[in-house]
């Protein structure tokens, strides 16, 4: 008997031990950083005026609010992804901020989160150009978010941002949806895609074997 007492003391601890680490994993986010010369490589210039776009990802089943990300089109464009899984090789991520947010990019993002049981909401918030740089500036600082906490991290980055005053702390991405759409001016457009849930993200998939066949390649013709 004092032997089984011992092991399920020890089962105890060890179950104990393993909640504790998974607590903490889920109070932290894991940094990421990618090489200076891949962010350097990756820099996209959009030719639209500076602005700050909100994605917001909708359950259609429930109207609750999934996730949100937001574009910013500043002296580059740059997608700020909190707590996202979204990731692509030719836009390469240092801290849920992700550099070279071309067109083809913003497709890949869409396609990703759009789909039978999710639409997404786009917000577009034309703002000067030092504003879009100091969010910028403000995203690249913040650091990576942990999980269930991209509404909070995004109103944090917008918070006291010059004419982002209406904006105020929220958790939920449809209340943060709600306050970017009280700003002057925003166009709004809401996007739909009928693809089985299985089939998000097929574009990314698409897109890592044309790279790869693209290196295949150039490696072929440096070797000849």
């Amino acid at each position: 008997m004092a032997i089984i007492r011992r092991m399920n003391s020890i089962m105890f601890k060890a179950l104990a031990l393993l909640t504790l680490v998974a607590l903490s994993a889920c109070s932290t986010a894991e940094p990421v950083t990618a090489p200076p010369e891949a962010i350097a490589a990756a820099r996209y210039v959009g030719d639209a005026p500076t602005s700050i776009t909100l994605y917001t990802v909708i359950n259609n089943r429930n109207n609750n609010g999934a996730h949100s990300g937001i574009m910013i089109n500043a002296s580059q464009r740059v997608l700020f992804d909190p707590a996202g899984s979204w990731y692509h090789p030719s836009a390469p991520e240092t801290n849920d901020l992700h550099y070279g947010f071309t067109p083809r990019m913003l497709s890949f993002y869409i396609d990703y989160h759009a789909r039978k049981s999710f639409r997404v909401v786009e917000q577009t918030y034309i703002v000067s150009p030092a504003t879009a740089e100091l969010v910028l500036q403000r995203a690249a600082a913040y650091g990576a978010v942990p999980k269930a906490q991209c509404a909070n991290s995004l109103s944090k980055v917008l918070g006291g941002v010059p004419g982002f005053e209406a904006m105020t702390g929220t958790w939920y991405p449809n209340k943060l949806s709600e306050q970017f759409g009280t700003l002057p001016g925003v166009v709004s457009k809401t996007i739909r895609d009928e693809d089985a849930d299985n089939n998000h993200g097929v574009l990314i998939l698409q897109s890592k074997a044309e790279i790869a066949e693209a290196e295949l390649a150039a490696q072929t013709a440096k070797a000849q």
